[in-house]
């Protein structure tokens, strides 16, 4: 019972609104962070993926959470769209890059599409005014394992090629924030 009393004081932090994100019109921070897709670390830059064209950045509380399982699927089997309309995505979360490691290859979630980002720190969601939550000792992800970090609420940014913040995205089900996503990267082209 205890469990089950943590992980739904746990479930109902992660579905709070996002109150004090960057807004729309903002220059986005850059960031440098230890990612990974399908399984390989690399080092993503937003500056070097900004040159290349709109950039999707999402916060997310933690891979292999129910509602983060929901949206890393929704944004990997919809890829293609997003490539279509000239976006990438990235994903970023309190998570370490070894948990990102099996969650971006992971053929239900990210699925070898979708690259995540590690910020352990939490540098990178404070720069975008994103706020973090306290994890919840004890807390277990959805294989079982115990979380052990913070929870960054889940907040989309639509980054332009000069660095604005196009539209800012939170406060949604996890399935509706990829399609309002969507939505917005098709909308500027």
């Amino acid at each position: 019972m205890k469990n089950f009393l943590l992980v739904l004081l746990g479930s109902s932090v992660i579905a709070l609104p996002a109150l004090a994100a960057l807004e729309d019109g903002a220059t986005a921070p850059t960031f440098q962070a230890k990612a990974s897709l399908d399984g390989k670390a690399f080092d993503f830059s937003l500056r070097d993926a900004l040159d290349k064209g709109t950039v999707v950045v999402y916060f997310y509380p933690s891979a292999y959470t129910q509602g983060c399982n929901i949206q890393a699927h929704q944004f990997a089997v919809n890829m293609d769209k997003f490539t279509a309309a000239g976006a990438s995505v990235i994903g970023v979360s309190l998570d370490s890059i070894e948990r990102l490691n099996d969650f971006s290859a992971d053929p239900d979630y990210c699925a070898g599409k979708l690259p995540v980002a590690s910020d352990e720190s939490g540098k990178i969601a404070a720069s975008y005014g994103i706020t973090v939550h306290e994890g919840r000792a004890g807390a277990k992800d959805t294989r079982g394992i115990e979380i052990g970090h913070g929870f960054a609420e889940r907040t989309t940014f639509i980054v332009t090629p000069d660095g604005k913040i196009d539209e800012s995205i939170g406060g949604l089900s996890p399935m509706e924030n990829v399609q309002k996503s969507l939505e917005a990267v098709q909308g500027l082209q």
